[in-house]
């Protein structure tokens, strides 16, 4: 996929989700007999707000992730963070290591106030360019502001399930098993949206990948990394379960077909031929 293809997907999925956010937006302005503006800015500010700040903190907690000292055998990682945050333009995130059972590594909250959480596996395995590479993506996604990206869609997401409960219970006011139908609708109306915001999130693996073998000069050191971590979390449990922590890390394993239409990246064979295309 070229990067003009790449951005087309990307607005027209965007431009879907934000469609269906002010259909939703609408529907409650109605149904409570407010300002349509009124509706607009909790559920576009407030809740998005309140779910990055807890998605942060949760993702650094379940991972028992500790600061990575700036000295000793995380020198050289810090070295080349800092080097590729003055060529990024933005201020050095927070670092951070944890034992994650598997080589990953992830990055949340926003340029200026950012994380990136290395798994101390993913130091083992990688040589010091292949690990520039992944750092130069999770510092991507950070310059890029993907973590608000997908917070912002999956707060759509929440709204939408919420406007279809109350328009389908409104319809069957007189059905008494109007509550269970409308609470179905919601869950399968979120489901609905989030193959929008999962494919969103898929688009923003690539751009994170293009953007790393930019500024890295060559995409062959983070192709080399994904094969590697490919390899090395094959048979090996991850000690983190967390389904958000799952959809930061670099890498995420391809399984069934359902489970790749909502997985949070591309095929890894398609990040590689990619990045060495």
């Amino acid at each position: 996929m070229n990067k003009t293809g790449l951005q087309l997907r990307m607005a027209v999925a965007g431009s879907i989700l934000f469609g269906l956010y002010l259909a939703a937006a609408w529907f409650f302005s109605i149904l409570f007999g407010v300002s349509f503006v009124i509706v607009l800015i909790p559920s576009i500010v407030l809740l998005p707000a309140g779910q990055y700040k807890l998605g942060k903190w949760l993702a650094v907690r379940s991972t028992g992730a500790e600061d990575m000292p700036e000295e000793g055998q995380y020198r050289r990682v810090h070295e080349m963070t800092e080097s590729l945050c003055r060529d990024m333009n933005m201020d050095k995130p927070r670092l951070m290591v944890a034992d994650m059972g598997v080589p990953n590594a992830f990055a949340t909250g926003r340029k200026g106030a950012g994380i990136v959480v290395v798994s101390s596996e993913l130091m083992r395995l990688l040589d010091e360019d292949e690990l520039e590479g992944v750092i130069a993506h999770e510092l991507a996604h950070l310059k890029n502001r993907d973590t608000v990206i997908m917070v912002l869609g999956q707060s759509i997401a929440t709204v939408v399930s919420y406007a279809v409960f109350f328009l389908v219970q409104a319809l069957g006011d007189e059905n008494p098993g109007g509550f269970i139908i409308a609470w179905i609708a919601s869950i399968i109306a979120n489901f609905l949206v989030m193959i929008f915001v999962m494919a969103i999130s898929r688009y923003r693996e690539y751009v994170a990948d293009d953007t790393a073998r930019q500024y890295i000069g060559s995409g062959d050191p983070l192709a080399r990394a994904l094969e590697k971590i490919s390899a090395g979390a094959e048979g090996r449990e991850p000690r983190v379960e967390d389904s958000g922590v799952n959809a930061l890390c670099i890498f995420n394993a391809d399984r069934s077909m359902l489970q790749r239409i909502f997985s949070t990246h591309p095929p890894t064979e398609k990040r590689i031929e990619k990045l060495r295309s």
